[in-house]
């Protein structure tokens, strides 16, 4: 089983449940003793003073990042309280209920399969050796009624706490899932939507506006100058040049619209249901919030801007060419002197294999 330290990820998560189920296991041993002095079986009260002793220490040790001393007293405490249990007052007490607890946390908590499948063998035949034990008589019997009352609180106790890990594995389950999706529609550095999650739902909006006639427009940006800021100052104030700028252009557009990073400077925004002159003046505002930013904040002695092109679908041309069109009138912004808005609809004879990263 993985003993090293507690990171973020499935395995730190295991050990928080270990340390969970320590607070609650000792909390049913203090139960157990008052229980067990109450039916006059004062060897099994006593122990159940160890038990949470135990689980403290294990506790503690799982605060410490000491999971194997933690691991080998949780395994010590219900395989010799299952014993004693068992032992003591007879099969039929239910504190083998307890081992089967062991099967989902040897699976989660090791790395191969195959250890734990190992594992959860060595359970069984200690499992079934134990019940090889009712074949004698219990060493301190106590009546029927109270080895029921005990069976049903194990049973109890097995119930709650087995709905408890459920849970909590499946909530575990939902963000390792949630947190995957996240790494593969987010761009690590802005955490703008990347290239390929952008595309998907722009495919989407293409097709509600080819269903249902709705506008779309796309803004295809551009950081200015963004090679000489990185040659001048560094890649990490540039990486933080670009989060800043992500954050700027999310707080200027629209509930409805969205934005992604679509490669190194670049940035594409898509605009639902926005005419040549919302995307214009979206655009502009967009550019606006860039140049007027207080970049000294950052340490920069210079503003940064942006070259924006603007695009509108056109009904039977796919997101490529619509992007394309954008692109072109990025250029076009470009070789106009930066740090402005172009649309594709007022550009006459413009080159179309246009990159506007090359300018």
């Amino acid at each position: 089983m993985d003993t090293t330290g507690v990171k973020d990820g499935p395995q730190s998560q295991f050990w928080l449940m270990c340390r969970r189920c320590c607070i609650m296991a000792g909390s049913v041993d203090v139960a157990f003793f008052f229980i067990f002095h109450y039916l006059g079986s004062p060897i099994l009260a006593w122990v159940n003073v160890v038990s949470v002793a135990m689980y403290a220490i294990a506790y503690h040790a799982l605060k410490r990042r000491r999971n194997r001393l933690a691991l080998a007293l949780i395994w010590l405490e219900v395989l010799a309280h299952t014993v004693l249990g068992t032992v003591l007052i007879g099969w039929g007490s239910g504190f083998h209920y307890y081992l089967l607890m062991f099967i989902p946390a040897l699976f989660a908590g090791n790395r191969s399969v195959r250890t734990a499948g190992v594992s959860v063998l060595c359970l069984w035949l200690f499992y079934a050796a134990l019940s090889i034990t009712t074949h004698f008589d219990p060493i301190q019997p106590i009546s029927d009624g109270a080895l029921t009352g005990v069976h049903l609180f194990n049973l109890a106790v097995l119930f709650l706490m087995t709905s408890y890990l459920s849970v909590y594995y499946m909530n575990m389950v939902k963000r390792a899932h949630q947190g995957l999706r996240c790494m593969a529609t987010t761009d690590p550095l802005t955490q703008l939507f990347n290239r390929r999650h952008m595309m998907e739902m722009a495919a989407h909006d293409i097709s509600i506006h080819d269903q249902h006639s709705r506008l779309l427009a796309f803004l295809l940006m551009d950081v200015d100058h963004f090679k000489q800021l990185n040659d001048r100052f560094g890649h990490n104030l540039g990486d933080r040049v670009l989060c800043k700028i992500s954050e700027i252009i999310q707080s200027a557009l629209r509930e409805d619209d969205y934005v992604g990073r679509w490669g190194g400077e670049e940035f594409l925004a898509v605009l639902p249901d926005s005419d040549s002159h919302q995307a214009a003046m979206i655009a502009e505002r967009v550019r606006a919030a860039v140049a007027e930013h207080d970049w000294g904040q950052l340490g920069l002695n210079t503003a940064v801007t942006l070259s924006i092109g603007v695009s509108h679908y056109l009904p039977g041309e796919s997101f490529t060419e619509s992007v394309a069109r954008a692109d072109t009138a990025l250029y076009v912004s470009k070789a106009s002197g930066r740090n402005r808005v172009e649309a594709a609809d007022s550009i006459r004879n413009a080159p179309v294999d246009a990159v506007s990263s090359s300018v």
